[in-house]
């Protein structure tokens, strides 16, 4: 048994690099092949403005003249800065059912790390916390939603087999329009409703740039003391955006707004739900030509699903009233448009009061996934 483990240095390589997961999956059915188009930007560096702050290098297994599996180890500057680390991360992880090449794979990853004198690796972060990250752990029945991981359950067992420690869990809650929520949230919803202090409003389209302006001024207050988080830049703000006008509908965005006294409006919270676009993409399988867009734009009329994706509050908003009228309002735009359910990830499983807030209003947890680490 010859195993090599290769620098993705060609264009080639990049392809075989960025293909190799319909080898994994192709027996899979809850599997969601990414689009490859958006994996080409992903891994462009002159498109990517993660590149901009971090040090990434992409490495594949060669196994018998095949390509095995694929990593990608990269330090984000910003992250180790920001939380004071040395912290190196594994991410795009894929791998056959075979511990070796597996090992070898995480050999280089924490050979690259110590190199740069990191003293963790961390992972799956592809690239981080804003993109998708850790191994699904329970909840292999079905598909994931938007910007969720998905993998097979040997990732676990090898990556536990190598060293790895749980580092933190994350948690998927689940919820349809059918289940009810409890009358408490209800009635702090009302309460906060009828509070003229407080306004609840939709996302204004029309002032696109300074909304996402405020987006990110809650995000940023409301995730600061968050395990992993780190500030996006002004071009990731960007990219962001481009991400909003590409899969997000306007009327499940909602924004908490504070009426000073003095006139001023201040946003306090934002809960920015997103229709669950996989339920489009799986049928492509990867690709997006003219007949696949066409697809595309008849299956998109037909999405069911949601994900909250990113519920935040400024501390001054902190309790249970303005997040029950945030997600009451989210909900009720949603159902008058057909959407069925939702998925509410993902929550640190140690957020204690957005976990038990999620449960309020009728969500259960359906989904777990791990994120693991070793000292080097």
């Amino acid at each position: 048994m010859n195993i090599e483990i290769k620098n993705v240095e060609s264009k080639r390589d990049l392809k075989e690099f960025i293909r190799f997961p319909w080898k994994v999956y192709k027996n899979d059915p809850n599997w969601v092949a990414p689009l490859l188009m958006e994996m080409k930007m992903k891994f462009n560096p002159k498109k990517n403005p993660y590149y901009e702050h971090s040090e990434v290098e992409l490495f594949i297994a060669i196994k018998d003249g095949e390509i095995a599996g694929r990593i990608a180890c990269h330090i984000d500057h910003l992250h180790n800065e920001f939380h004071k680390e040395k912290c190196a991360f594994f991410g795009f992880f894929e791998v056959i059912n075979d511990y070796d090449v597996a090992k070898r794979l995480y050999d280089k990853a924490i050979d690259w790390a110590k190199k740069r004198g990191m003293h963790k690796l961390r992972g799956p972060m592809s690239f981080g916390t804003n993109d998708e990250c850790a191994f699904l752990l329970e909840g292999f029945d079905s598909p994931p939603v938007v910007m969720m991981s998905y993998n097979p359950k040997y990732y676990l067992d090898f990556s536990e087999k190598y060293g790895f420690k749980k580092a933190k869990d994350l948690l998927a809650f689940f919820k349809t329009t059918k289940d009810p929520i409890d009358p408490r949230m209800a009635k702090h919803a009302k309460r906060i409703d009828e509070d003229p202090t407080i306004k609840a409003r939709k996302f204004n389209k029309k002032d696109f740039k300074n909304e996402m302006k405020r987006v990110k001024e809650v995000y940023d207050a409301a995730w600061e003391p968050n395990w992993g988080f780190v500030p996006m830049t002004p071009r990731e703000l960007d990219e962001t955006a481009k991400m909003f006008l590409n899969f997000a509908d306007i009327d499940l965005i909602w924004f908490a707004e504070k009426i000073h006294e003095n006139g001023t409006v201040e946003p306090i919270g934002v809960s920015v739900v997103i229709p669950n676009l996989n339920e489009a993409i799986k049928p492509l399988n990867g690709k997006l030509g003219p007949i696949e867009i066409i697809k595309f734009l008849r299956l998109k009329k037909k999405v069911k699903g949601t994900r909250a994706i990113l519920f935040g509050l400024k501390k001054k908003a902190q309790g249970f009233g303005i997040p029950a009228l945030l997600f009451m309002k989210t909900e009720e735009a949603g159902r008058k448009k057909g959407y069925e359910w939702v998925e509410m990830s993902w929550n640190l499983e140690d957020n204690f009061k957005i976990n038990t807030f999620d449960k309020g209003i009728g969500g259960k947890v359906y989904k777990k996934y791990r994120i693991y680490e070793k000292e080097i």
